[in-house]
């Protein structure tokens, strides 16, 4: 009887809590101050209305990269009383015996603080705090903090780390910060969007390991109403009425072109027959509503955002997105693409592209049950007709004319209202594939988004990774497929979320507009895209297809990029990642992307583990795994019959293990380690899969080879006339010469005791050939020459 009274009355609280709920959203509330130092504390400034009986919960559980919290600490939860406005700050102080203060800056009180969930208790040697409602097994995040350690978003794989929680920005809706003890410097104290923005940079907070803070001040924030800006601003050849923000109106009162200067808006309105244009790399970003009675266009590298998903979009004029892709090396190379506006159809978006050659990829239809990445029955491609409206948050797959110049770039015009707010997307998973299910999706924005952001928001629907279609190579009826000419899947760059990086070098987590790709789903359901996401910035929307930005890098973190190239057009690239929250096995493609093979491509490389027989595009591993005993293991899968000369190379490399330490190839074929950091090393080989063929370490007594190799430039090779070959070095003298021929057959096996040697090899063709050297200090060297 006492458990029934007892569950009743939990039943009871519940709902006497719920009654009245407001329920909140990310950036809703902002984090502005904490002391790990006892006693613990923390503030928080509410920047939005909310209802008497509605609870705000706080934790400092980690948030893990699976999508889980850890259970290990506590839960502080505030209750609003009375209906408290926007701009109240809320002083949350641990009072002793599991008892909480909720108190302003003049110690009023302010609603109630409870222990709901014991352990509770913030470190000084890094801890978080994360707003939610809901409950920890599910969660709506408000707003997170980090402090003390200098980790940032790692994962949590103790209590004083903790992952980005899902749906939440760094920078944005999130803030790191290392200081113990650290407050906002209540730089801005106006304007929902203005303190959102000033609370969460960085820049604006101040703090001490060996001092508490006076969190709170005596000067109170203030909200205004959501959608009413508190002046307005006038473009008419310069800025009348002040300078433009997030509390602004902003009036385009003539043309203006953001090649000037971006800006934010509370508001916008473009003037009747007036055009504001959104140059490369440059943006617009307003707060809530659009109206455009003249006309606006961005261009291809230009970001538009609109934050409030209650924010309209009135188009009374014309409004356009252009976007260009890089050069093409003939018409039928196709682009992935998505539409950033209502409305749209194929035929007005890719005019010239052939009517056969416009399509979007029904994920239902995909049945793959012999684990190839191909469509079985051959109806999962389907034909975008012209009349078509295009689905936003769709890809869709078109080639450029056929009077396309060869080299040109290529280019698509989206015309109509801008989407904005939520937007949807149907993802499918058929039970019947033996492999990945796959499912085509875009940007929906006339904006880059973050994938991190896209993908943690939706970590239930869809895995880590995404696929974009890189077109490094033509159709050929060689590669596998369900045409006559059908295209190499190895031509995707990968990015994975635990990688933050993917398999070309640069390629960053930002997905250009318009821009279509795959994603693996998890199960079936709707994943949804939200402004939130969105980047109003200068730099994230230069991605699209490949690209040769550079991005930042935690030098604690180590990434290698290696390259398989030959002179008949192969060119693959994988990517070896240790960061944090990987382990040595598969972690799911959050962090391991697959390599997409098929029957009868080209040639691959890709990585490999001893736990399971995936070949890898990008695998990562532990963070702490990396030292001068690790030992890779590559493969080698080539369909090529001619004679072929390859070439593996490191491509780039980030971190400081990998700065300051070489890398050493091992070739078991040939018994021979080179440094790739000194230079590339080439190779001869047949048809077929050669899983033990190539180890990668980062000294040469790892390889267990008591042997280097020196740089091939140390070596000498001169022709001095039809059967003379002359060998010389001044790194030692000669221990042994073989040479093979581009098949990799044994011509010769040569012995030598000086610096220079002259053999002659008058039964050689002229052709290209490839000599193993070894020195008698135990150096080797793999060098091509040509007999003529």
């Amino acid at each position: 009887m006492m458990k029934k009274i007892t569950s009743l009355l939990i039943l009871l609280l519940a709902f006497s809590f719920g009654y009245g709920q407001t329920t909140l959203y990310e950036g809703d509330i902002a984090i502005t101050g904490v002391n790990t130092d006892n006693p613990d504390q923390f503030s928080f400034v509410l920047l939005a209305d909310v209802a008497a009986g509605t609870t705000i919960n706080f934790t400092d559980n980690g948030w893990l990269t699976t999508g889980a919290f850890t259970t290990s600490e506590g839960v502080v939860t505030w209750t609003a009383s009375v209906a408290t406005s926007c701009g109240t700050e809320i002083i949350i102080t641990d009072i002793g015996g599991n008892n909480y203060s909720a108190l302003d800056f003049s110690l009023n009180p302010v609603g109630s603080a409870a222990e709901t969930d014991l352990g509770f208790a913030l470190s000084a040697g890094g801890d978080q705090v994360i707003a939610y409602q809901g409950t920890l097994a599910s969660p709506t995040f408000l707003y997170a903090v980090h402090v003390a350690n200098g980790n940032g978003w790692t994962d949590a794989t103790n209590t004083q780390n903790t992952a980005l929680p899902a749906g939440l920005t760094d920078g944005v809706n999130a803030m790191t910060f290392n200081r113990d003890n650290c407050i906002y410097d209540r730089s801005v104290l106006a304007n929902q969007a203005l303190i959102l923005s000033a609370v969460s940079d960085v820049a604006n907070w101040s703090g001490n390991n060996g001092t508490r803070q006076t969190l709170g001040g005596a000067a109170s924030y203030s909200c205004i109403a959501a959608g009413t800006c508190a002046t307005t601003v006038t473009w008419n050849g310069g800025w009348v009425g002040g300078t433009p923000d997030l509390s602004t109106e902003v009036v385009i009162a003539a043309n203006y072109d953001t090649g000037s200067g971006s800006f934010s808006a509370c508001s916008l309105t473009v003037n009747a027959g007036i055009n504001l244009n959104v140059s490369d790399n440059t943006y617009v970003e307003v707060e809530n509503d659009v109206t455009i009675d003249g006309d606006l266009t961005v261009q291809s590298q230009g970001n538009f955002v609109q934050n409030d998903n209650g924010g309209s979009f009135i188009l009374n004029g014309t409004a356009s997105v252009n976007k260009q892709t890089p050069a093409k090396a003939d018409w039928f190379y196709y682009t992935y693409w998505s539409s950033p506006v209502v409305g749209e159809t194929i035929g007005d978006a890719f005019p010239n592209a052939p009517a056969d050659r416009r399509f979007w990829f029904n994920a239902a239809n995909f049945v793959d049950t012999d684990g190839d990445d191909i469509d079985d029955n051959a109806d999962d491609w389907q034909y975008a007709l012209a009349g078509d409206i295009m689905t936003p948050g769709r890809g869709y797959a078109a080639t450029e004319s056929r009077f396309h110049f060869p080299g040109a770039t290529g280019t698509a015009t989206f015309s109509g209202a801008f989407n904005t707010g939520d937007i949807p997307v149907t993802i499918a998973l058929n039970a019947a594939n033996t492999g990945v299910n796959w499912n085509f999706i875009g940007n929906p924005y006339p904006s880059a988004i973050d994938f991190d952001a896209f993908q943690l928001a939706n970590s239930g629907i869809i895995d880590g990774a995404a696929y974009f279609w890189s077109q490094a190579s033509p159709p050929s009826e060689l590669n596998p497929g369900n045409e006559a000419l059908n295209f190499n899947l190895n031509d995707y760059v990968v990015y994975t979320v635990g990688a933050g990086a993917g398999t070309t070098p640069g390629t960053t987590k930002f997905v250009g507009s318009a821009q279509g790709f795959f994603v693996p789903a998890l199960t079936a359901g709707t994943a949804t895209f939200t402004n939130a996401m969105r980047m109003a910035d200068a730099t994230s929307n230069t991605q699209f297809f490949k690209t040769n930005n550079t991005k930042s890098s935690n030098s604690i973190e180590n990434k290698l990029w290696l390259n398989l190239t030959s002179g008949n057009g192969v060119s693959n690239q994988i990517l070896v990642a240790y960061v944090d929250g990987a382990t040595d096995n598969y972690d799911g493609m959050y962090y391991d992307a697959p390599k997409l093979l098929t029957q009868d491509y080209a040639a691959a490389l890709y990585s490999l583990s001893e736990s399971d027989e995936i070949k890898y595009a990008i695998q990562c591993k532990d963070i702490n795994s990396i030292n001068e005993n690790e030992i890779l293991k590559f493969g080698l899968s080539t369909n090529v019959e001619v004679a072929t000369i390859y070439s593996l190379s490191v491509e780039h490399f980030e971190g400081d293990f990998l700065s300051n330490n070489s890398v050493y190839l091992k070739d078991n074929l040939t018994n021979s380690v080179h440094n790739l950091s000194d230079s590339d090393y080439s190779f001869t080989s047949e048809a077929g899969e050669f899983n033990d063929r190539f180890e990668i370490a980062f000294s040469a007594a790892a390889l267990s080879n008591e042997v280097f190799e020196i740089n091939a430039n140390a070596i000498k090779i001169v022709q001095l006339d039809n059967s003379n070959i002359q060998f010389t070095t001044e790194a030692s003298t000669f221990k042994s010469v073989a040479i093979f021929d581009l098949l990799g057959r044994a011509l010769y096996s040569l012995t030598g005791d000086s610096n220079s040697e002259t053999y002659n090899l008058s039964a050689l063709k002229a052709s290209v050939y490839i000599a193993n050297i070894e020195l008698s200090n135990g150096a080797t060297v793999s060098k091509k020459f040509i007999k003529q």
